[in-house]
């Protein structure tokens, strides 16, 4: 790590504990994810830091959320995770055409945090918790207007901008339908620019012949091109935690 890194740990450290919170049971590189999020400002990024300490002790008392507070929305077996990249980054899909809109608010959000972990966990290799990055894949083919959520598309992003700084790698968007392109401009406005620019929207053979080297043949499932089978979330088998 940087001099310059370092020091803006120390200082965001210190500005979390005058905010009331503790940052010793978290390492420099889970540090640095709230401190990149926030330009590398040491008192915004802890402002952002306890925010999120708040929320997780709230929203995720136990620590995570369980399959049985899921149940519903994964019943729906739209989501999917396909292991790692080439890169190391876990994926998750999900297919636009298996989702309505939830009529249980509460329940979708839990689903999109328990996703959001679950993809997170699948990426962990040995070293320590705390920068592992996540590529999602977003299939609207065969979506119809009963599909359509622009509410929930905006939560899981707002989750991703406000509680998970600099776990999104990449979106990618596959098979956008002519009719989507003004709900999703609408979307975009709800956006921070740095999200905006993760996310390709896969439209010609170029960028689908691009998507597929960095998502890797072994891990991308056989009908987007590549050689795996699709797992359901709750059937993937996830690495185990050293201690």
């Amino acid at each position: 790590m940087e001099k310059t890194q370092e020091i803006a740990v120390t200082q965001m450290r210190r500005s979390a504990e005058k905010l009331g919170s503790s940052t010793q049971n978290y390492g420099d590189t889970t540090i640095m994810r709230f401190l990149i999020a926030r330009s590398m400002d040491p008192e915004k990024a802890a402002k952002m830091f306890v925010q999120w300490q708040k929320w997780r002790a709230a929203f995720v008392p136990d620590g995570s959320i369980p399959e049985s507070e899921v149940e519903d929305e994964l019943e729906a077996r739209k989501a999917y995770l396909q292991g790692l990249t080439k890169d190391g980054y876990p994926v998750v899909l999900v297919k636009a055409n298996k989702h309505c809109p939830s009529k249980d608010q509460l329940q979708f959000k839990k689903f999109v945090v328990h996703l959001l972990d679950k993809t997170i966990a699948s990426g962990f290799k040995g070293r320590e918790i705390g920068n592992e990055k996540l590529i999602a894949i977003f299939d609207l083919q065969q979506v119809t207007y009963r599909n359509v959520d622009p509410r929930g598309l905006i939560i899981a992003f707002q989750f991703l901008q406000a509680y998970y700084p600099e776990r999104l790698a990449k979106v990618y968007m596959l098979h956008m339908p002519r009719f989507f392109v003004a709900i999703w401009r609408m979307i975009s406005r709800f956006l921070e620019k740095a999200t905006l620019e993760k996310v390709v929207i896969v439209s010609n053979e170029e960028e689908r012949t691009n998507f597929i080297k960095e998502i890797g043949e072994e891990v991308l499932p056989e009908e987007y091109g590549g050689q795996a089978k699709l797992v359901a979330a709750q059937d993937a088998i996830m690495p185990q935690l050293d201690g």
